[in-house]
């Protein structure tokens, strides 16, 4: 069981994964790449099962580690302190603010394969990255409630995707396994599984950008199950790496 969560990334999928974590009974290690001191307001916030650290205090600290940075930056990403770790990785490939990468335009690799070569010692499992934070928080579920959702995971060891699908259980989840990492596109922004089957509905017309943000933040999501997450899943079609870096 997890007793600490190490998060690398403390941006809005960070942040609701603290508060989960918290909520769950695990204490939780944030950094980010601006250092300990940027992180005050939110570990104060978060309360004391929460503390501030470098990205390598994070690493050693957490029974698992949750990365959450921009892909333009996973080489940056701490591998010596990450070793023998088992990593979940919800980063996403968004061209306009990641740049181009070739492998990926051209298929030959998926972000986790990438992420997994970085960190070669440690266990990748892709998750938490088909989902906006919104929706991350407000679907949250007790195990056996009707209307609880599920994500996907995908990862080449066995052990360390049954170690993230208990993290998912605690946190207000399902999980269902997608495969391989090399399999983990079918979860990636474009495919059916990615944000939109959880969003609220259609934003109403005529709201400016804040307008609109406002009611996504305060309209209730909705609620997948796994065997519609399983659906989706299957339904998915490899076409164009990378998506629109949504503007909230």
């Amino acid at each position: 069981m997890t007793k600490t969560l190490g998060l690398i990334g403390a941006g809005m999928i960070g942040g609701t994964l603290a508060r989960l974590a918290i909520a769950a009974g695990i204490d939780v290690v944030v950094a980010n790449s601006r250092g300990p001191e940027t992180l005050a307001e939110l570990v104060a916030g978060l309360g004391e099962r929460a503390r501030a650290a470098t990205a390598e205090e994070a690493a050693e600290a957490g029974d698992l580690v949750v990365v959450s940075v921009p892909l333009s930056a996973y080489e940056q990403l701490p591998a010596k302190a990450l070793a023998g770790r088992t990593v979940l990785d919800t980063i996403n490939y968004y061209p306009q603010r990641d740049g181009r990468i070739a492998v990926l335009d051209a298929n030959e690799s998926t972000t986790s394969e990438l992420v997994q070569r970085h960190l070669a010692d440690s266990r990748v499992v892709k998750a938490f990255n088909n989902i906006t934070f919104f929706s991350l928080g407000d679907l949250a579920r007790p195990s056996g409630a009707a209307d609880r959702s599920a994500l996907p995971i995908a990862g080449d060891d066995a052990g360390a995707k049954g170690e993230a699908a208990a993290l998912l259980d605690a946190l207000g989840y399902d999980a269902v396994d997608l495969g391989s990492l090399a399999e983990s596109w079918r979860s990636e922004p474009g495919t059916p599984v990615y944000v939109d089957p959880y969003m609220p509905g259609p934003i109403p017309e005529g709201l400016n950008g804040e307008q609109a943000f406002g009611w996504l933040m305060s309209t209730p999501s909705t609620p997948v199950a796994a065997a519609r997450v399983k659906e989706l899943l299957d339904a998915a079609v490899r076409g164009t790496a990378g998506g629109v870096f949504p503007k909230m």
